[in-house]
């Protein structure tokens, strides 16, 4: 309900606008990163090692590493040929090779019922939501969401090309109002913190980049819905290198930032690094906006910062301390 009230009051834009240009192209890239890192870990090319507390390279052997890797190949191919269509086609092909590898497994059925959700429809307890003992738990929710979103929504919008030279959104209060409202939805099924997808951009990769898109998008959310056996057929090892591409091409955003200013390039490489080690959008941005602060003031830049700038850390205190 706080993101349906601070959506529709223009809140989250008036926010939006106060982040700096570099932290919003930084915004963009870590988000890259982080889509890359995730489509590497789905198909088996990058895994924790619990030995050395760090990631490395899985089982190079692997079949579904080997599908992976070889989708990657044909995912290269196909975009430097300029193939119409090129990302579905390579998710086609390489579950087509998964096949013979015992990677892509194929369905005893095409159609399936979805699930009864009688059991958490409507399971909410208001008045025991308010008790004071859940306010860290809000805070916690509430922060990485709301950052997530407007990360994801100007990440997304970077690859598009619709950002201003301010790095805004023009109309992003629309994609608030809608993510406000699917949070609170999502919510009365039981669903966690729903937010936008950052699967999006390998729609904007693929040229799709107007309202029409997001229509058949939910088409066929509803169809798959029915066909989970059908879309199930398609192995991590077929998406994972189509994340990989996109995410390293979202790191083009980058070349915005000026390096030759510490107190913007720092912010900025400590916003994208984080997005990563802390494995959040969200904990990258909290990180990130602390930082930038510092090192205005230490350079002698403080007139240069918005009032809304200290509420905004403020924040981000708030929430880590909620963490701790």
């Amino acid at each position: 309900m706080l993101f349906i009230l601070i959506s529709f009051l223009g809140l989250r834009e008036a926010v939006v606008r106060v982040i700096p240009v570099s932290l919003k192209q930084a915004v963009s890239a870590g988000i890259g990163l982080f889509i890359a890192l995730l489509g590497a870990k789905n198909c088996g090319l990058i895994v924790a090692n619990a030995d050395k507390n760090s990631l490395a390279f899985g089982d190079l052997k692997s079949p579904a590493v080997i599908v992976a890797v070889i989708g990657f190949i044909i995912m290269l191919i196909i975009k430097v040929l300029n193939v119409p269509g090129g990302m579905i086609l390579a998710i086609l092909l390489t579950t087509l090779i998964g096949i013979p590898f015992g990677v892509t497994k194929l369905p005893d059925s095409m159609f399936s019922l979805p699930a009864n959700i009688s059991e958490q429809f409507m399971r909410i307890d208001f008045l025991g939501a308010l008790d004071f003992a859940y306010i860290p738990f809000l805070i916690a929710l509430f922060v990485p969401n709301f950052f997530s979103t407007f990360g994801t929504v100007l990440g997304v919008g970077a690859k598009a090309g619709y950002l201003d030279k301010d790095g805004n959104l023009p109309g992003i209060d629309k994609c608030f109002k809608v993510d406000a409202i699917a949070t609170s939805f999502g919510a009365l099924f039981g669903m966690p913190s729903m937010t936008t997808y950052l699967e999006s951009s390998a729609g904007v990769e693929a040229g799709g980049k107007t309202g029409l898109t997001v229509i058949f998008t939910s088409i066929f959310f509803a169809l798959s819905l029915f066909l989970a056996p059908l879309a199930l057929v398609i192995p991590s090892s077929a998406t994972g290198p189509i994340l990989i591409f996109i995410g390293i091409n979202m790191l083009s955003a980058m070349r915005n930032i000026d390096f030759n200013d510490i107190t913007e390039a720092f912010p900025a490489f400590v916003c994208v690094t984080f997005t990563l080690f802390a494995n959040n959008i969200a904990n990258g941005i909290c990180v990130a906006l602390p930082v930038y602060l510092i090192m205005k003031i230490a350079s002698g830049k403080i007139r240069k910062i918005s009032p809304v700038m200290y509420v905004l850390v403020a924040v981000c205190l708030l929430y880590f301390y909620t963490l701790v």
